[in-house]
């Protein structure tokens, strides 16, 4: 979600970060020890340009457009870009001492966290204007919205739903797998009534039931990012954080995921759990 242990996330994206399963292919890995939500795999459909200076906080695909939201001090920004070729369309950017998270968009308006600022940003969406300001407790990570309210991530096990208009916290559920908490909870995406969402520091999207909080299952994404693309696409100089970022596209099925200073958007179709 940030810039934080760096080394470690590294370490992540190498595969040490286990998923569910402990699997390291693209399939399926199986429920998960205990009785766990079933896991499923994944097939890259088509691979996409990033601009890999993105540290990627907050994706979304509105009306065939792509939006996301990138952090960083000073590199905070929320963009329109076009999806074949990853170049900025357009931008809005934060403050220097500002860190920019979370996006999604909700009518005719676009809103985005920030990280320690306790600061959230709302922008007419045609325009990119900044119409308004919220504040919240504690730290934002991801956010996405139901049709009806925010619904924001601070990377503990803890989802607010939060009224768009107030900013009011209305309820909040604790996300769980049996008697565990699944936290670290990071970049969500709101798709046929459930929340899915980037798990920190791994190779895993899970799904959660927006009701209850209840894992109904995972999605293992470990290896997305492969060597042959590490080697294809990666500069010497050049190196990627974790992945981060998930887009809904209503009309094929398939999900857009990347990551944090990825050269590539990835397009998949998400395989039968088992």
């Amino acid at each position: 979600m940030n810039g934080r242990a760096r080394a470690a996330c590294c370490l992540a994206l190498a595969g040490l970060a286990a998923c569910p399963g402990g699997e390291t292919s693209r399939e399926g890995a199986g429920s998960v020890a205990n009785g766990g939500a079933p896991v499923a795999g994944y097939s890259v459909v088509r691979s996409w340009p990033h601009d890999p200076g993105a540290f990627t906080q907050g994706l979304e695909l509105h009306e065939g457009r792509l939006y996301e939201g990138t952090g960083g001090e000073g590199s905070s920004s929320l963009r329109e870009v076009n999806l074949e070729t990853g170049a900025i369309v357009r931008q809005v950017t934060l403050q220097e001492n500002l860190f920019g998270e979370g996006i999604t968009i909700l009518g005719d308006k676009v809103y985005q966290l920030t990280w320690k600022s306790r600061r959230g940003f709302v922008y007419d969406l045609a325009t990119f204007r900044r119409t308004a300001e919220f504040t919240y407790d504690g730290e934002g990570w991801g956010l996405t919205n139901d049709g009806k309210s925010l619904i924001m991530s601070d990377g503990g096990a803890t989802l607010r739903f939060v009224d768009p208009v107030t900013f009011s916290v209305t309820r909040t559920v604790t996300v769980k797998e049996g008697n565990r908490d699944v936290s670290s909870l990071n970049e969500l995406e709101w798709i046929d009534g459930e929340i899915y969402a980037n798990v920190w520091m791994t190779d895993s999207i899970v799904r959660i039931n927006p009701q209850s909080g209840t894992v109904t299952g995972w999605i293992n994404l470990n290896g997305i990012f492969s060597a042959s693309d590490r080697r294809r696409y990666l500069q010497p100089d050049q190196d990627v954080d974790v992945l981060n970022g998930i887009a809904f596209n209503d009309s094929t099925r398939r999900l857009f995921v990347t990551g944090k200073w990825w050269p590539r958007l990835y397009e998949i179709a998400v395989d039968s759990a088992r």
